[in-house]
């Protein structure tokens, strides 16, 4: 079970339940003065499959990646040492399968292909990005952001289906009756999240090096080295604290609390220390700002529940 747990990768699964517990945490207690159609039974569902796509994805990759992570990682490989890689195989195609199936019940219910789509466009990037993507310079990256910023989304268009009708508006009619809910800091968020794991992900290849040149892969620190893609991941990092500030005082925003911006602040903050630490002391920090990263991501998360405070 520990080592199954581990295949899987349960923080980043943890990390999913938080992400979409917190959007509809905070979508709900944003709107409390209207009617907001919402169903708990049906959202645990949608957070249940999306994290056993995700766990799917994370099942295939290390099959896939078995002869680089040997080289990077060989004190973390599961498969082949603990267990038998034709059953990361099995439980890659059970997983997809239980959530495709929850994605046809959503879909029948609310009437909409969305859940459909967004399910198999998921589960069809990370079978192509272990398969073959991966290798290929940037979009391997772009991919892992994508659908780290694709998991707050999901959980918009759940209260958007559920609360905006397509139907034409009668006043004796429910079922055409609309709620239109403030999801830009949602949207916020999102592109947080896929800034932020866009260059976690370059960190990461920066650490990979070696493996991924015996994997044939074209990251992009292999492309233009370490350094210049260590630099590259830095200034993306100052970006979600720059388009915060710009987006606040430019734009009619939504009003947050207190304890929202200092935690938004912190998040800007770590991440311009990752900065500061790889000018004063280069490679040597580079596993450092990896953890700082991890935290700039927390206090992020936590926004979604500290707005209603």
């Amino acid at each position: 079970m520990k080592y199954f747990l581990k295949l899987i990768r349960t923080k980043n699964l943890l990390i999913i339940l938080l992400t979409m517990l917190g959007v509809a945490w905070y979508l709900l207690q944003s709107n409390t003065f209207q009617k907001v159609d919402f169903n708990w039974f049906d959202y645990s569902l949608l957070m249940f499959s999306t994290m056993i796509i995700a766990a799917a994805g994370n099942v295939i990759n290390d099959y896939f990646d078995m002869k680089s992570d040997l080289v990077n990682k060989p004190e973390k490989v599961i498969l082949s040492k603990h267990m038998k890689p034709r059953w990361a195989i099995l439980l890659h195609w059970m997983l997809n399968a239980i959530a495709f199936f929850i994605s046809i019940y959503l879909s029948v219910k609310y009437s909409t292909l969305l859940f459909v789509f967004v399910h198999l466009l998921s589960i069809n990037l990370l079978w192509f990005y272990s398969v073959q993507l991966k290798r290929k310079f940037i979009i391997s990256n772009l991919i892992i952001a994508f659908l780290t910023a694709l998991v707050p989304l999901l959980s918009v268009w759940f209260f958007k289906v559920l609360n905006e009708s397509g139907m034409p508006y009668s006043p004796y009619v429910e079922a055409s009756w609309s709620t239109y809910l403030d999801y830009s800091f949602v949207y916020f968020l999102a592109i947080c999240a896929f800034v932020q794991n866009f260059a976690r992900e370059i960190n990461k290849d920066i650490h990979d090096v070696e493996g991924d040149l015996l994997a044939h892969v074209k990251s992009l620190p292999i492309a233009i080295g370490k350094v210049k893609a260590a630099y590259f991941t830095l200034i993306l990092l100052q970006l979600p604290l720059l388009i915060f500030i710009f987006s606040y005082y430019v734009f009619d925003w939504i009003e947050l609390n207190k304890i929202t911006l200092l935690l938004l602040l912190l998040s800007g903050a770590v991440n311009f220390t990752s900065a500061v630490l790889y000018l004063v002391k280069k490679e040597s920090t580079l596993s450092w700002i990896n953890h700082l990263m991890k935290w700039s991501m927390f206090f992020g998360l936590i926004c979604l529940f500290s707005n209603s405070l």
